[in-house]
């Protein structure tokens, strides 16, 4: 018997799988992992497994697999507004220098929760959460303006949500 054989069909498409590594293809059943996990972050391997029609240990493998392989994390989202921060901005940085050292230095503010070296009009883009209106304007007085390189800021301030997706993983 080979060992496909022995581990049944959950080792054949275990097998079948191409490997989680820096772009790799994910097969049918990573993709529907992947989905189900955007749902619920917490279902256990036992509905995962009943969802792709995997053995419980095959499931574990493949999420481990997509976990190491730095592909899906889990992680909670909180809600800055229930949390107390009331103010949400995108901070566009003109910079002047070495963009990777300056984005180095922004990305040490507490306040940054989403940085890029991007093209266009900005060299970066941040976004910060902060309490109020008084907290943004000493984030940007007291710390990021005073940032080596930072040369130009224009801030956008969150008025509403609109769409806030994770989903991309599963196309």
């Amino acid at each position: 018997m080979s060992p496909t054989e022995e581990r049944g069909a959950a080792g054949a498409l275990e097998e079948a799988a191409a490997p989680a590594g820096e772009g790799a293809m994910l097969d049918a059943v990573d993709r529907a992992l992947v989905v189900q996990l955007q749902q619920d972050g917490r279902r256990s391997y036992t509905e995962l497994a009943r969802s792709v029609g995997l053995s419980e240990a095959a499931v574990r493998h493949r999420v481990q697999r997509l976990l190491g392989a730095g592909i899906v994390e889990i992680v909670t989202i909180t809600n800055p507004l229930r949390l107390g921060m009331y103010r949400m901005a995108v901070i566009g940085v003109r910079a002047n220098g070495d963009l990777a050292e300056v984005a180095r230095r922004l990305a040490l503010i507490d306040e940054v929760d989403y940085l890029v070296i991007c093209a266009g009009s900005f060299d970066l883009l941040l976004e910060v959460v902060c309490e109020d209106d008084d907290h943004l304007l000493n984030l940007l007085n007291d710390t990021i303006k005073t940032v080596p390189g930072v040369r130009v800021t224009e801030t956008f301030v969150h008025l509403e949500l609109a769409k806030e997706t994770y989903a991309w993983g599963s196309r």
